[in-house]
């Protein structure tokens, strides 16, 4: 095994579909084309959207879609104190501090339409105007309304490089801003991690050398590489793959009809028949070829791992309208 170490890590917010399934394939497919050290993360901190039988179904989709990985799963509600050391790193530090703001707030106080950044991405939350920014160290915390920690974004970094899209570029004051690390409560020691502190720690802990995941979170890359900074970590690589979408160009969602993994699986669809799929449509695979019909679900893995190249990953979303249809 080599010293690379990547990741599958479902949310277990609902059940995992077509296009969660090509984006956890295209990373099964290069960190075992690596000889990495491969763990599954359950990425369950978003505490109010968790479903409490999604955790299993997540697990038995990627099992029956022929994935392994190494060692027990990482659950996130059991690292808190983890998170909590994070927090208090960065809050000695003065990258973060405590903010009563709601979304309203807000979003009244954005003057303009947030302009696309220079790589063409638009902005993914509102900017926040910097109110609780006066915040220093020893100040009291807020004692009328509940509060959370947030993160105090620099100029720089201000590119990297995506192993699907190339440079990606960004201004992460004007377009991103500074953002929350945890949820809101009425004291500190209440204050739980939020997704971009969590995930981010998580990576260092493990050792993670390659994150892949859908390009709707390419901006979230600029707001985990300034927590790497600031906790004295280097980032991993990172390779944006795009979404699977419905005919309006929106991710796939309950109003493009059931692309559940679980609803296919019902139905009596193999699990060769969705990979197959996932090898072409994400360009490891050229639609001419044949030659994955009537392989395995083991041989049409090896094979794929075999061959995997980021430079065939397209950059282009797949559009999905009748998926029954579009694999016969």
């Amino acid at each position: 095994m080599s010293s690379a170490v990547c990741r599958l890590a479902p949310s277990p917010t609902g059940a995992q579909h077509l296009g969660n399934a090509r984006t956890f394939l295209i990373a099964y497919w290069s960190a075992r084309s690596q000889n990495a050290r491969l763990i599954l993360r359950i990425e369950d901190i978003d505490s109010p959207r968790i479903k409490p039988w999604a955790t299993e179904q997540a697990i038995t989709d990627l099992r029956w879609l022929g994935m392994d990985w190494d060692g027990d799963p990482i659950i996130q509600t059991e690292r808190s104190p983890l998170y909590d050391r994070a927090r208090e790193q960065l809050l000695d530090a003065g990258r973060v501090y405590p903010c009563s703001c709601t979304r309203r707030d807000i979003e009244a106080a954005a003057s303009a339409p947030h302009e696309s950044t220079a790589s063409g991405w638009t902005p993914d939350a509102p900017v926040y105007p910097g109110t609780c920014a006066g915040w220093k160290n020893g100040d009291p915390l807020p004692e009328d309304k509940p509060f959370c920690f947030r993160f105090r974004m620099h100029a720089k970094p201000d590119r990297f490089f995506d192993r699907v899209h190339g440079e990606v570029t960004c201004d992460p004051i004007q377009n991103i801003g500074d953002f929350p690390i945890t949820r809101k409560a009425e004291t500190a020691a209440d204050c739980l991690a939020a997704y971009q502190l969590a995930v981010v720690i998580d990576d260092i802990d493990a050792g993670v050398t390659e994150v892949v995941r859908g390009d709707d979170l390419i901006l979230s890359t600029f707001r985990q590489l300034q927590l790497y900074e600031a906790l004295g970590h280097s980032p991993p690589s990172h390779a944006h793959v795009p979404l699977v979408t419905g005919t309006d160009g929106r991710r796939l969602a309950k109003r493009h009809g059931d692309t559940r993994l679980s609803h296919f699986r019902e139905q009596g669809m193999t699990p060769e028949t969705i990979v197959r799929w996932a090898a072409k449509t994400s360009g490891l695979c050229p639609d001419s070829d044949d030659s994955l019909k009537d392989m395995t679900l083991d041989q049409i893995h090896q094979k794929l791992i075999g061959q995997f190249d980021w430079v065939r990953i397209h950059r282009q979303p797949t559009i999905v309208d009748d998926f029954g249809s579009a694999t016969n």
